[in-house]
């Protein structure tokens, strides 16, 4: 192999080996999900029933179906592929005799036209195979929705007791910091895509005494990084950082969070894709939102951006804190090659605009 041969293969390794945050442990490791199947020749196994519904739009009878009453927590999952589908939270009791849903998991129900031209038929956004069908305007829940779906193409992952935590590192935030005396500072919480880069950056300055990744925004409890990073909860990776307000405001953070990531890409970061990394700010306090909000509208004003941004403004619920390798990813692995092209980058942006106010260990 000569060097012009050597040189483009070591460029070629490097691309397939750079994990995107979004690139995550290997599926088997899930425990609580099976994994989504994107192949259609590894689908799972059908009976004949489910077939007949799934592969022939066929409808079971009213009542047969082994959901239509359930009550128990957890996710509904396509019998097919695996794909998460529906959440117990939404399931509702319509009287019809097959189960009922007045919301979905995002993006993973398409709806398409019926045969019949008058109703409209749902399917699982990864493998097309038959659910039932939607309908609209019925007065059932507040959000007048009914997505009818048929037991047979459901499979059901139950939901951990209430109040048992799950075999799992993931920790409610209160118990992370318990004992460390953060009462006497302040909180914000932030979301820009890979918790690996925003937790570096904010490390950076001064008045930042913890900077933690974890997950927040969503509804789950005790949320895996496979189960956010596949896409299987409402949570956005973010950081959770406990700051002195003698010594930085929360304005200066607001001004950190907007150059460490890029507020005006939907649902994404660079390489890494999905709602999961979303830009959110989760704020505390009405004075974190008006501050915000302030700041969002300067900027926008400003002219400085490639467009318009789309950085969600919530408040904010809880924070799981994600499992302890993730933890200072930046700094314990300055040889991975995610770090260096895509963490690195917004790290160096970041260290260069707020150069007056690095921590003393981060100004070499």
């Amino acid at each position: 192999m000569n060097t012009r041969q050597l040189a483009l293969f070591t460029t070629l390794l490097s691309f397939i080996l750079l994990p995107a945050c979004a690139q995550k442990g290997h599926k088997e490791a899930l425990a609580e999900f099976p994994p989504v199947i994107t192949e259609p020749a590894k689908y799972n196994v059908l009976t004949p029933q489910e077939k007949r519904v799934i592969l022939d739009k066929g409808t079971e009878m009213a009542f047969s179906g082994a959901y239509h009453n359930s009550k128990e927590k957890g996710t509904y999952i396509c019998r097919q592929c695996n794909q998460p589908l529906f959440r117990s939270d939404d399931k509702f009791n319509s009287g019809t005799g097959w189960p009922s849903f007045d919301d979905f998991i995002p993006g993973a129900v398409k709806e398409v036209s019926d045969a019949d031209g008058q109703r409209t038929e749902i399917v699982c956004a990864n493998c097309g195979g038959h659910l039932g069908h939607v309908f609209y305007g019925e007065g059932f829940t507040p959000r007048q929705t009914r997505h009818c779906v048929n037991s047979a193409s459901l499979d059901f992952v139950p939901q951990h007791a209430a109040g048992a935590k799950p075999d799992t590192e993931v920790l409610p935030l209160s118990e992370y910091i318990k004992g460390k005396g953060y009462e006497q500072y302040e909180q914000a919480t932030f979301a820009g895509g890979c918790f690996w880069c925003t937790e570096a950056s904010f490390e950076l300055l001064q008045g930042a005494v913890d900077v933690i990744s974890g997950y927040s925004g969503g509804k789950e409890e005790y949320p895996t990084y496979e189960q956010v990073g596949y896409g299987q909860t409402e949570h956005a990776e973010a950081v959770a950082i406990f700051y002195d307000p003698q010594v930085i405001s929360f304005e200066t953070l607001l001004r950190a969070f907007f150059i460490a990531h890029d507020p005006t890409q939907l649902n994404r970061q660079g390489p890494d894709v999905g709602k999961q990394y979303r830009s959110a700010i989760f704020y505390h306090n009405e004075a974190q939102k008006s501050s915000a909000e302030a700041y969002i509208k300067q900027l926008e004003q400003s002219g400085k951006l490639a467009g318009p941004i789309v950085t969600e403004l919530a408040p904010y619920t809880e924070f799981w804190v994600a499992e302890g390798y993730h933890q200072d990813y930046y700094p314990n692995h300055p040889e991975s090659p995610y770090i260096q092209r895509v963490s690195r980058p917004k790290v160096e942006k970041v260290k260069k605009e707020f150069s007056d106010i690095l921590k003393p260990s981060q100004k070499q």
